[in-house]
């Protein structure tokens, strides 16, 4: 599909200097790709906060202590 966009001439001239002109369009479409997957990773993020309640947790009273019980709890990590 074709897609109009306006660009500054110096923001086309940067790109032609990184990628090329006949590059333009995958540069910008894996930018793009990028940029929403990170918004779905945000939205994501937003979604899930507060999920886990402030406290009745195993870890709640020595927080370190629970971390090294885990590592230790798992024979394939070494030490």
């Amino acid at each position: 599909m074709r897609l109009h966009i306006a660009l500054d001439d110096d923001l086309v001239a940067d790109l032609d200097r990184r990628v090329g002109p006949r590059r333009r369009s995958a540069f910008i479409a894996e930018l793009i790709r990028r940029g929403l997957e990170d918004e779905r990773r945000w939205d994501d993020i937003e979604a899930a906060l507060g999920a886990i309640a402030d406290s009745g947790h195993e870890w709640d009273d020595d927080p370190a202590k629970w971390v090294r019980e885990q590592r230790h709890g798992d024979a394939r990590r070494a030490g």
